[in-house]
């Protein structure tokens, strides 16, 4: 299926989601609240420009790789998140004024003068978007600063005493791209070297924009060094960024990419590493889609087996198939409330560690962000798996 083809339901979704997302601030911030002029068209004028940085921050950077698409980038997905914000924020003012209306109605109240719903309508108004903005502003705080270290500790039944207290460090959902560049890369990696890990994995969508103008941003993950090896498997972001490139840059940079395979880690004494193609894979060419069975045939089911996934919902395959432990991502543990609750709809686990039958799974929040750099209630994480005997 030719990209253009592929990828016009999204950028039809975006525009209508502009469309209405601004109309609804338009109506709500500026002729509910009366403005006078100049500022209504101001304020008009300042809607419409934002309402096109939108989908020129999403669409431009990957098709022009210079500053200004960069910082047109960091205000178009900035403001796409303080879009939802604001949306959140003026639908549960108008809702606390119907009930309040509702209200003088039941106790027969009478309702104030047009000046003073209107002073009010302003204040609440002016009151729930300084809100919404200043909770913006924690979330691209949260979003651009170091990502938190989270220590799990997962006992199996399988693994042998010698590998007790096995670390595995996993980062996930980095979105190398226009706004993640390598700056926070370098320090991402001096971070994962000193935790010491025994072995260290990245459960896909690692970029988000094709190896010749990445190549310079990723460079720094070929220091990544562990004992038993740093492995990846591949999340849709590959896939729309050109995954065989990828593919050929990261063995060159000293990562080994898991396509429906199994490594043993430790020897006869150890236990099996399994990695599958993304759930996705399958839509973007020949070769290409999740196979577990491939990746366990001949395996000796004596031995402990973890699983790298990039989408929790593997997690049915992977109990059927007696694996042991998933470590997956794609979620970003939602990144902005409430998303979290719509993700839950799509996939079995959002974040952190479950038991799924017999079956552990650790669902990482990701490690950076994707669209606005924003986390709220989801805050980016580094992950230390410690494996210990159950």
């Amino acid at each position: 299926m030719p990209p253009l083809v592929r990828y016009a339901p999204f950028a039809l979704a975006i525009l209508v989601a502009v469309f209405f997302s601004h109309r609804f601030l338009w109506r709500r911030l500026i002729e509910r609240t009366q403005l006078p002029d100049p500022w209504r068209q101001v304020g008009t004028g300042l809607l419409i420009g934002l309402a096109c940085a939108w989908p020129l921050g999403v669409a431009l950077p990957h098709f022009i790789d210079a500053p200004w698409s960069r910082v047109l980038a960091a205000v178009g997905l900035t403001w796409m998140g303080l879009t939802l914000l604001l949306f959140l924020g003026l639908v549960g003012a108008d809702l606390l004024r119907l009930l309040a209306r509702k209200g003088h109605q039941a106790l027969k109240i009478a309702d104030f003068d047009p000046e003073r719903r209107l002073f009010f309508s302003r204040a609440l108004t002016g009151g729930v978007s300084a809100g919404m903005v200043a909770m913006g502003a924690g979330a691209v705080r949260k979003a651009t600063g170091p990502a938190e270290l989270r220590e799990v500790t997962v006992p199996l039944r399988r693994l042998p005493r010698s590998m007790h207290g096995f670390a595995i460090v996993q980062i996930s959902d980095l979105h190398v791209g226009p706004t993640i560049r390598r700056e926070h890369v370098v320090d991402l990696v001096d971070r994962i070297l000193a935790l010491g890990p025994d072995m260290i994995v990245i459960t896909g969508d690692l970029v988000d924009g094709p190896v010749p103008a990445l190549r310079d941003q990723t460079e720094p993950l070929g220091r990544l060094r562990a004992p038993h090896g740093v492995f990846f498997v591949t999340g849709n972001h590959e896939y729309y960024a050109g995954v065989e490139p990828w593919l050929v840059e990261l063995e060159r940079l000293g990562i080994r990419t898991l396509r429906n395979e199994r490594v043993a880690i430790g020897g006869e004494e150890g236990f099996d590493l399994a990695g599958i193609d993304d759930a996705t894979a399958h839509h973007f060419g020949h070769g290409h889609g999740a196979d577990l069975p491939k990746a366990l045939a001949g395996r000796d089911p004596k031995r402990e087996l973890v699983l790298l996934a990039h989408q929790p919902k593997a997690i049915f395959e992977a109990a059927a198939h007696g694996v042991g432990l998933q470590l997956s991502g794609h979620t970003h543990g939602g990144q902005i409330w409430p998303i979290g609750y719509l993700v839950k709809l799509v996939q079995p686990y959002v974040a952190g560690l479950a038991l799924h039958e017999s079956t552990w799974i650790y669902v990482s929040r990701g490690t950076g962000y994707w669209g606005p750099p924003m986390r709220l209630d989801a805050p980016p994480e580094v992950t230390r798996v410690r494996l210990t005997v159950a």
